[in-house]
Parts: C-alpha cells; sequence; structure tokens
C-alpha cells in the first residue's frame, strides 16, 4: 500500500474511533474542514505543521525509523 493512502486510511481510523466528524477534527485541529477531506483521500501535499496539528487531537506520534536511527540516537546521547 502506498505511504499517501496508509497514512490516509490511518487518520480516518482514528478519527472514527474518537467518533469526531471531519468538522469536529478540522475545529480542534484549527485547520480547515476541506484539508481533513483531502487528507483522508490521500492528497500528497499536506503541511507537516498540518499533521502535527491533526496527529496531536488524534494522539497519533511519529516514529522514525531507517536503519541509522541507532547511530543518530548514539550520537544525540554522546552530545548530552
Amino acid at each position: 500500500m502506498e505511504q499517501t493512502q496508509e497514512l490516509a486510511q490511518i487518520i480516518r481510523m482514528h478519527r472514527k474511533v474518537a467518533k469526531l466528524s471531519r468538522v469536529q477534527l478540522a475545529e480542534l485541529s484549527g485547520v480547515g474542514k476541506t484539508v481533513i477531506y483531502d487528507i483522508e483521500k490521500g492528497k500528497e501535499s499536506v503541511q507537516l505543521d498540518t499533521l502535527r496539528k491533526i496527529f496531536k487531537v488524534l494522539n497519533i506520534r511519529i516514529l522514525l525509523k531507517s536503519p541509522l536511527m541507532d547511530n543518530f540516537q548514539n550520537s544525540e546521547n554522546e552530545k548530552s
């Protein structure tokens, strides 16, 4: 499954489980209602800040994964 479609399904599922309409999610997130519709339909050009607002309302955390993340985390720990 394409990542954009997967993200759309995740957001839609969380919204429905939270018993929120698209309009309610938009209002709580501080974004336009068409933004929620567009995201759930798989629109690819969405600003990260917009997604972060929606994720916050839906209690979704972003976890970054890559083969280099262990190296990144180790270097960040060494800086502390």
